[in-house]
């Protein structure tokens, strides 16, 4: 394989991965949280104007708990707030940069920037207050 044609493989293949991302978040959105990952995080976040993100784990027992809260959010803010989930043990990077240091952690982000987060397994009301602060 020439230096040429190895180039090309890369430049497909960082096209079918973004395509598939896309594809992926498309099909969930509106519907239930969308999938975040470090790889597309800032384009993500910046693509939304107001975004609340879910840190969380598989094996995370508050997680679990606060996952149907976060999918009745997801309906009741469609069109206002776009919700994504991100897995912390499969995304370390953004996890880290974000300084999450306890799940399930949830990242408000306007226009791309962090404004708030909450802590824990808390009552939908709460959560629903710190949104309202930012429509």
């Amino acid at each position: 394989m020439s230096e040429k044609d190895g180039e090309l493989e890369r430049i497909r293949a960082g096209k079918m991965r973004g395509l598939a991302a896309k594809m992926k978040e498309e099909r969930t959105a509106g519907n239930a949280p969308i999938a975040v990952d470090d790889e597309h995080f800032d384009e993500t976040v910046k693509k939304h104007s107001l975004m609340l993100i879910d840190c969380w784990a598989d094996w995370c027992g508050p997680c679990r708990l606060l996952a149907p809260t976060v999918d009745e959010l997801v309906r009741d803010y469609a069109g206002r707030v776009t919700v994504g989930k991100l897995n912390v043990d499969d995304n370390p990077l953004t996890a880290e940069r974000f300084s999450v240091m306890s799940i399930p952690t949830l990242l408000i982000m306007k226009n791309g920037v962090e404004v708030d987060r909450v802590v824990g397994c808390v009552p939908k009301e709460l959560i629903e207050e710190r949104l309202k602060k930012h429509l």
